[in-house]
């Protein structure tokens, strides 16, 4: 069990008065880094770090503490870009991606809208360093299997960059499609998958003018491409198995889900999910960033799915290979289910709901939601990682 200082304290006076062999307060050993998921708040700016078994909010940290230094030095045409890029995403987006590293004491955070990745020392607040992305916005980001890279998507230059998570300088890059969105190492670590989706402020009707929509797979130590798959709609969010034959991705527009084979190169088949009246009503080009389901996971023994219903306010759990659908978490209209992640012991799904300020934790066996955790203003990606004793006691006790 974990303690924290205040629980300690108390512990420890309790045990005063019995047997110590009985009573003793929790050696070292339980207090090493404990799984978490964190949680980014896109609007808000922090990051919620939620228990990884007992989805316990365990408290958030801001993530933008310089935002204001930052405004107050941009000069006239850089304040011009950046309101230009918080009006195509909708407002304020600040965290896109977070992930802790590997000793559970420092995060790095790519910062959507400031264009920029930063790293934190979590227990003092400090910030460890600032560096610009090529372009306008930081989008998407994956941390090296052995935590030395940290991989962000340039999604205005067209291109993946790798950052040296020791010093924050950018070490190499990669050419993408447009609008880099998603990385994903392979589960050998041997490739980064990079998904891009296109430019998402022009309409439906114009989609042979939002560029190249591919998935791009490169070399993760030299960050060589080596093969490119050309799809007609945007990539979104994606899931490939660790064979690294199939992958399930959602395409831009499409209300479900496609099966790929990598190895062939082609779409096997297409699963198309039951609109909400909410999302029947809307036109293709009201779906937000052109999603109309967005938030893909794979279950712990990848038997199951878990497929986020972004305009129809649903989850889906689908079983594999057949691809039938076991059943269905229904959320408020409106509620924007937005992201999927695999939960530490492979038997939950994480759905963040942007709109309700909520995650969903849905059991892959039933198919039923077990909890509902808040957190904080826009939640939008999900990671696992660790989290030391220092890092967890140092949070804010709010969720977000």
């Amino acid at each position: 069990m974990y303690w924290g200082k205040r629980s300690r304290a108390l512990r420890a006076l309790a045990c005063a008065a019995v047997v110590a062999s009985v009573c003793a307060v929790p050696a070292k050993a339980d207090d090493g880094p404990r799984d978490v998921l964190l949680v980014g708040n896109s609007v808000a700016g922090t990051v919620s770090f939620l228990d990884g078994r007992t989805y316990e909010n365990l408290g958030s940290m801001n993530v933008i503490p310089d935002l204001q230094a930052i405004l107050d030095g941009m000069n006239p045409i850089e304040r011009a870009l950046y309101e230009q890029v918080r009006k195509e995403a909708g407002g304020d987006k600040f965290v896109d991606d977070a992930q802790m590293s590997k000793d559970g004491r420092t995060l790095y955070v790519s910062r959507g809208n400031l264009g920029d990745a930063a790293a934190f020392d979590v227990a003092s607040r400090t910030m460890l360093w600032r560096t610009h992305v090529a372009g306008l916005k930081a989008d998407h980001a994956a941390l090296s299997p052995d935590g030395s890279r940290f991989i962000v998507s340039a999604i205005t230059a067209g291109k993946s960059q790798a950052i040296d998570t020791s010093t924050g300088k950018i070490v190499g890059e990669f050419p993408t499609g447009t609008y880099p969105h998603e990385n994903m190492y392979s589960a050998n670590g041997e490739r980064i998958y990079n998904a891009s989706i296109g430019i998402t402020s022009l309409p439906k009707i114009l989609s042979g003018l939002k560029g190249a929509k591919q998935l791009t797979v490169a070399d993760a130590k030299t960050l060589k491409v080596k093969r490119v798959y050309q799809f007609d709609r945007g990539v979104r969010p994606a899931v490939i198995t660790p064979d690294e034959k199939t992958m399930y991705a959602q395409l831009s527009y499409l209300n479900g889900f496609i099966e790929y084979d990598l190895v062939a190169g082609k779409i096997t088949r297409t699963v198309e999910m039951p609109f909400s009246d909410h999302g029947k009503a809307l036109a293709p080009d009201d779906y937000p960033q052109n999603s109309a389901h967005h938030g893909m996971a794979l279950s712990g023994d990848t038997t199951k799915l878990c497929q986020a219903g972004t305009i129809d306010d649903y989850t889906a759990v689908v079983s594999r290979p057949e691809l039938t659908t076991d059943g269905f978490v229904h959320y408020p209209q409106g509620a924007l289910p937005y992201w999927s992640t695999t939960s530490v012991d492979g038997d939950h799904c994480f759905v963040t709901l942007s709109k309700l300020d909520q995650v969903s934790v849905i059991d892959y066996r039933t198919a039923k939601e077990v909890a509902r955790v808040p957190v904080g203003d826009f939640p939008q990606r999900e990671r696992l990682g660790k989290a030391s004793r220092v890092a967890l006691d140092s949070l804010d006790p709010a969720a977000g």
